[in-house]
């Protein structure tokens, strides 16, 4: 029954779309402003015309972004239904082995102009869900709270320079986020902010800019600002403070170079949060201080207009605390020495079709932590944790780190993607996945005893399919099937298959 309503919402929602074809696109970020004038002064009979032709919708639609010259806003709102079994235990007998819910993201945002080169923006969060899950959840419907996803002071021009300064929460990608993007990684895309101080200044007289960026990021959710209907949830399991350079030169149209430096401080939080299973789960919260200098290229391979790659790379050392095999040990604070590295490169065949077809190869390796060693030597992906290849895969490493910590890979991959129409775009994939080191492969896990062999590395197969479709001009979504095979890697009783689906709707007002 549940099932066929959901149904029913998704074709509810497609048939509204004529009336919603002529509506004009927003952003979150930045709100649109109004039109700008033409080079030729309109008659006064072309604007009434303009005016007229306006429906009311249209006409309220645009009050609503700009009610004044000092003030603009915007909303959207995005529903997701997921089915996605065995993402977490990789076997067909656990208990609560099947994800089944829908998440309903509400968003509205503001910007009040203080001067030509000073504004204030707001962004609050809503996301509700209904679960079709007895036994993973005790009710169907979780309305869940309001969080302040941006809340930041914007000015620039600052002293009179190419500088911006961005103070508060605030949206941070740097490079194609592998190391930085997502600052919240317990609430998945509800939101991705970073309690933040950024100066950007952009070089005179060339396509250069320089990121300096203080982050100072705090597990709970009310350390700043209290949500509405505070449910005591936590954006991550660690107080974190940090530190960015990171330089980004386009001068070049044939190479973008990029060079970064990162540190990075994580303090465990001392008391168990109402949104996670008491004790703390093992391996959860662990100190750590990481050094991270690294790099990119990217651009044409010899000026060619079909082939383009990217590669970056990044070296990291420092010191964090070990693993631990019960909750008692996980305030001990025992340090190691850390060292790591890691490396993602990328290369783009692009046929220049109508069909816009790319073929695409990727190599990704992340250093593991070899047992053996008196070292810590498993790449940390720092603010890296969200699903850069695969929404399933994620998933499994709640067995060895954390949700989203990927590390101790070697990933090859080949994919497609092309435009099927104007409007609808298909990209298909297929990772082959391997570890680098067996590090768990004696390490006790605390609801899963045998989750890893005593000496595979292979991983699996992972196989991932998306359909995404602009549908009007405001209103897009995509359809997202991944299938993960698992390898000798996993102890034999956790090979199962895993499956992750998801059809994905957003409206923007």
């Amino acid at each position: 029954m549940k099932k066929r309503r959901m149904l029913f919402v998704a074709l509810l929602l497609i048939g509204c779309l004529p009336y919603f074809t002529n509506a004009a696109v927003s952003t979150p970020n930045t709100p649109p402003t109004q039109p700008q004038p033409s080079a030729t002064t309109p008659t006064d009979s072309s604007v009434i015309a303009a005016s007229t032709d306006k429906s009311g919708f249209e006409k309220f639609r645009d009050w609503f972004h700009n009610p004044t010259d000092w003030f603009s806003q915007g909303a959207d709102f995005r529903w997701r239904y997921v089915y996605a079994p065995n993402i977490d235990s990789l076997n067909n007998e656990a208990i609560n082995r099947d994800y089944h819910f829908t998440r309903n993201r509400v968003r509205y945002w503001n910007k009040t102009k203080i001067t030509d080169d000073v504004d204030f923006n707001i962004r609050w969060t809503w996301e509700f869900r209904t679960w079709d899950e007895p036994v993973r959840k005790d009710r169907n419907f979780d309305a869940d709270e309001v969080v302040w996803d941006h809340f930041n002071l914007t000015v620039r021009n600052l002293f009179d320079l190419p500088l911006t300064m961005v103070a508060g929460k605030q949206d941070i990608i740097l490079g194609k986020g592998w190391l930085v993007a997502e600052g919240t990684p317990l609430d998945g895309s509800r939101t991705n902010t970073f309690d933040a101080l950024r100066f950007t200044y952009d070089v005179p007289n060339r396509d250069t800019k320089l990121d300096l960026i203080y982050v100072f990021n705090r597990a709970d959710e009310d350390a700043w600002l209290r949500p509405f209907n505070d449910h005591d949830r936590h954006f991550s399991e660690e107080d974190q403070q940090g530190a960015i350079v990171y330089l980004t030169d386009k001068s070049n149209p044939n190479l973008q170079k990029e060079a970064y430096f990162i540190y990075k401080n994580s303090n465990p939080i001392d008391t168990v949060p109402k949104d996670v299973p008491d004790p703390f789960p093992p391996y959860w919260p662990r100190k750590s201080e990481i050094f991270t200098f690294g790099g990119a290229l990217s651009g044409p391979i010899a000026s060619s207009e079909h082939w383009k790659y990217r590669t970056e790379g990044a070296f990291q050392w420092g010191k964090k605390e070990s693993k631990v095999s019960s909750s008692s040990e996980l305030l001990s604070g025992n340090q190691e020495t850390f060292q790591a590295f890691g490396t993602v490169n990328r290369l783009e065949y692009h046929f220049n079709d109508k069909k816009k077809n790319i073929l695409h190869g990727t190599f990704e390796y992340l250093s593991g932590d070899n047992p053996d060693n008196d070292k810590i030597t498993a790449f940390d992906p720092l603010w890296g944790r969200w699903p850069q290849w695969s929404e399933l895969y994620i998933y499994t490493y709640i067995l060895e780190t954390r949700i989203a910590e990927t590390t101790n890979l070697y990933r090859f991959n080949i994919g497609h993607e092309m435009m099927l129409t104007d409007k609808v775009s298909m990209s298909t994939d297929y990772h082959a996945l391997f570890a680098d080191e067996n590090t768990e492969k004696d390490r006790p896990h605390p609801t899963i005893p045998l989750a890893f062999s005593s000496s595979g590395k292979f991983r699996g197969h992972l196989a991932t399919w998306w359909l995404k479709y602009q549908l009007t001009k405001n209103l897009k979504g995509h359809f997202v099937v991944e299938y993960f095979s698992p390898g000798n890697y996993y102890a034999s009783e956790n090979r199962d298959p895993a499956l992750w689906t998801r059809v994905n709707l957003e409206y923007t007002f």
